[in-house]
């Protein structure tokens, strides 16, 4: 025989609901009761079963001691710390923690075992050191203490650091970068993509071609290459000013065909007084979306003008339009107009950056100093500065009463053609007066992109040509490994 008695509240003496139904929701205890199990007795359905109160209100940052029954999420983005085990556990005590920012690869997170043992391993705390790790300790008894009973890493959302990889051109390495070089065309491959954390974008400079120098009695120099620059992803070098901001992000394993441009031809000249011709223009270099153009030829008599391009060249008259850099434009801007002639010397070839550090006439706009490809050393103070697209100087008509010399020796200390720019700017040729040698005009140096220097006059005997233009350069770089 069953008895059954309905009520929907039990009350204590007190008149305090100890037991209540209230639509199907049963409450049992009144407010500040300890509800426990007598001893021997089980239960099911309630309690702990191995999971812990996740602590999702209070991101840890900095060393904090742990309680049971707790899971927390640990942020070491700013540096590491340690979560301390709690003192005087009791068996069954759990703890869990979890990497908040995937950053304990970077920043580790040490579990400090306060006063237990962890694993067994006596006085010996323990360090997470792997990006998304998440660990629940479990305490057990005096001989082993803290044991992980759950050790898991989330990589599902791409939080660890991953690094690019490709091939291709000249490879050298700096510090935790790849440098891969292009003196010629080729073709750049990344053969594995990186993310965000390591590295998913390249950094690159991209020089187009120099050009050629005009000729006669005071050409104009060659306009600089056009010079672009941006930084990759998580790379700590000098950059010159000119640096974009955004530079190549890669998806999916491509290959990038690579096109590196020829310096501009020499002028020609001929025995006519000031007979000459303008230099050749240089060719573009092209990597991915990025094309720099070619300098503008500098003018020679009576093609006077300079003509356009990356960097504009110079003119060989006072009267005639230099040539327009920065063409076709680009922001930040790849070159700088070209000078019209002045003072007898004939105007000067742009260059990448707009400072003069010669600033008399005819001098080459100076190129752009970067360390994505470092001179020597490592990048940071230590490395100097390498330019790049430096503009040609201005070629020199001299006096008629100077013969030509029968051999032309070596050009003197007192050389007086007009310099070229830093970043391989041809010299301008120095004429004919006394204390200087005709003849000695120089070519854009090769793989800077420089502007050829522009012909000179000696006498009424003699008309040099300017020289060519030098040969642009493709540099890639990117970080390949953690620090």
């Amino acid at each position: 025989m069953t008895s059954t008695i309905k009520v929907n509240n039990i009350q204590n003496q007190c008149g305090q609901n100890i037991i209540n139904e209230n639509s199907n929701t049963i409450t049992i205890g009144a407010s500040g009761d300890t509800i426990s199990l007598a001893s021997g007795a089980s239960q099911t359905g309630f309690g702990r079963t191995g999971t812990v109160d996740w602590q999702t209100g209070s991101i840890k940052t900095a060393t904090f001691t742990s309680a049971n029954g707790e899971g927390y999420f640990a942020n070491t983005s700013g540096g590491a710390f340690t979560m301390n085990l709690p003192a005087s556990p009791s068996a069954g005590n759990i703890v869990s923690v979890k990497d908040y920012a995937y950053t304990f690869g970077d920043n580790n997170l040490t579990i400090g075992r306060n006063g237990s043992n962890i694993g067994g391993q006596g006085a010996a705390d323990i360090t997470a050191s792997t990006n998304g790790t998440a660990l629940t300790f479990i305490y057990v008894d005096a001989t082993k203490g803290w044991l992980v009973i759950n050790e898991s890493t989330d990589t599902s959302q791409g939080a660890n650091p991953s690094y690019m990889a490709g091939t291709g051109g000249t490879i050298t390495t700096c510090g935790n970068c790849k440098i891969h070089t292009f003196t010629g065309s080729g073709t750049f491959t990344v053969t594995a993509v990186g993310n965000a954390l390591g590295s998913d974008k390249l950094g690159y400079m991209v020089v187009g071609g120099g050009a050629g120098g005009g000729g006669g009695c005071a050409g104009g120099g060659g306009g600089a290459g056009g010079f672009r620059e941006a930084k990759g992803t998580n790379v700590s070098y000098t950059a010159s000013p000119l640096a974009a901001p955004a530079s190549i992000t890669v998806t999916a394993p491509t290959a990038f065909p690579i096109t590196v441009g020829a310096g501009g031809s020499a002028s020609s000249s001929g025995p006519e007084a000031c007979a000459s011709t303008r230099g050749g223009d240089g060719n573009a270099s092209v990597f991915s979306s990025i094309t720099s153009a070619g300098g503008g030829g500098g003018g020679g008599g009576p093609q006077s003008t300079g003509n356009d391009g990356g960097s504009g060249g110079g003119s060989f008259d006072g009267s005639a339009a230099a040539g327009s850099g920065n063409t076709p434009p680009v922001s930040p801007p790849q070159g700088n107009d070209g000078k019209q002639r002045a003072s007898g010397v004939g105007g000067a070839g742009g260059g990448a950056s707009s400072s003069c550090s010669h600033c008399f006439s005819g001098a080459g706009g100076d190129g752009a100093g970067t360390e994505i490809a470092p001179a020597s050393g490592t990048p940071g103070a230590s490395a100097p500065l390498k330019y790049f697209a430096g503009g040609g100087g201005g070629g020199k008509a001299g006096p008629a009463s100077v013969p030509a010399p029968a051999q032309a020796p070596p050009a003197p200390s007192g050389f007086n053609g007009a310099a070229g720019g830093d970043g391989g700017g041809g010299r301008g040729d120095g004429g004919s007066t006394p204390g200087t040698t005709a003849g000695f005009a120089c070519a854009g140096a090769t793989n800077t992109g420089g502007g050829g220097g522009g012909g000179g006059r000696q006498s009424n005997v003699q008309n040099y040509p300017g020289k060519a233009g030098g040969s642009g350069i493709v540099v890639i770089r990117y970080k390949y490994q953690g620090s």
